[in-house]
């Protein structure tokens, strides 16, 4: 696939999910660059958004099978993963997969299930596949996690451990919709309705040569030296209490790949890392005790004080 076929492809997907989701094109670009780069999505956001829309208008739109799971206490990871269960008829033991097994997951409110569930969300998303009775399977691919968390000020949630934030590419919020936007919603159809009719703009072997270019995205040893510096800003102890990990830095410059792509460049510029940070290294930190700013204003504070290469 050229470059310019994928980037008209990419735009087209985006336009198509924003007749859906309206009002949210620069969340939209978000998810779309993250699922680009190979990562997973987290949405903190409160109900009734748009998160569970969003997310089955992308794997309409891309062709792709699509799951569900309503992550609760009481959620086991065989609820998650599937189950052998004896079928007298073959006289063997038969592995029913779960939903884990499709290619865009969504796992809604995902703080509420216990760690034991969440972790094994977690292997799924690092190594692509599942260990069921000391049996390993792979998942099909691609394999996208769109997560969506409640606050976690709300009663019944447990919170998301470091090492599993760690392992979403990017953490976003849609907010609530601008006026316009919302009386388009108030007055348009119902939201599943439209989603039936849409047609995918991709195909399953077209998103993975799209991800395969991404990695042909140049950049610079000068725009590395710029990502070093603003890596080793958050390790000065002066913004955050602890820095970011190398996987982390690799994450976000796969992650600006990925949205210089989508901008038709070949190349990463210092404007890609900065209009991503926020999504994808907010949820990594934590800004020092008495900072007196969220993440997200820290990690803008932090960027304004780096010198551009």
């Amino acid at each position: 696939m050229a470059d310019n076929d994928a980037s008209g492809q990419l735009a087209a997907l985006v336009d198509q999910i924003s007749t859906i989701i309206v009002g949210k094109r620069p969340q939209i670009e978000d998810c779309v660059a993250c699922m680009l780069a190979g990562g997973h999505l987290l949405i903190e956001d409160v109900p009734g958004v748009g998160k569970t829309t969003l997310a089955h208008a992308l794997a309409v739109s891309l062709g792709l099978k699509f799951s569900r799971v309503q992550f609760t206490a009481d959620l086991m990871p065989s609820d998650l993963v599937g189950v052998s269960v004896y079928e007298r008829s073959k006289e063997a033991f038969v592995f029913h997969q779960g939903p884990v097994f499709a290619q865009v997951l969504l796992a809604d409110e995902i703080n509420r299930a216990g760690p034991k569930t969440q972790s094994a969300l977690l292997e799924a998303m690092e190594e692509h596949q599942v260990t069921v009775e000391n049996e390993t399977r792979a998942l099909p691919r691609p394999f996208f996690v769109i997560a969506t968390q409640n606050p976690v000020d709300q009663l019944g949630t447990y919170p998301l451990p470091e090492s599993q934030l760690d392992r979403f590419l990017m953490c976003i919020t849609l907010g609530y919709p601008d006026r316009a936007s919302e009386r388009a919603l108030l007055a348009g159809e119902d939201r599943r309705g439209a989603i039936e009719r849409l047609r995918p703009v991709m195909t399953p072997p077209s998103l993975a040569a799209a991800q395969a270019l991404v990695h042909k995205v140049h950049a610079a040893d000068a725009l590395l030296d710029y990502l070093q510096a603003l890596i080793a800003a958050t390790r000065s102890g002066q913004w955050f209490a602890e820095g970011l990990s190398p996987r982390a830095g690799i994450a976000w410059l796969r992650a600006a790949r990925a949205r210089a792509m989508m901008a038709r460049r070949n190349y990463v510029a210092p404007d890609d890392l900065q209009a991503i940070a926020t999504q994808t290294i907010a949820h990594r930190l934590v800004p020092v005790a008495g900072a007196g700013r969220g993440r997200v204003e820290q990690v803008r504070a932090m960027i304004e004080s780096v010198a551009l290469p």
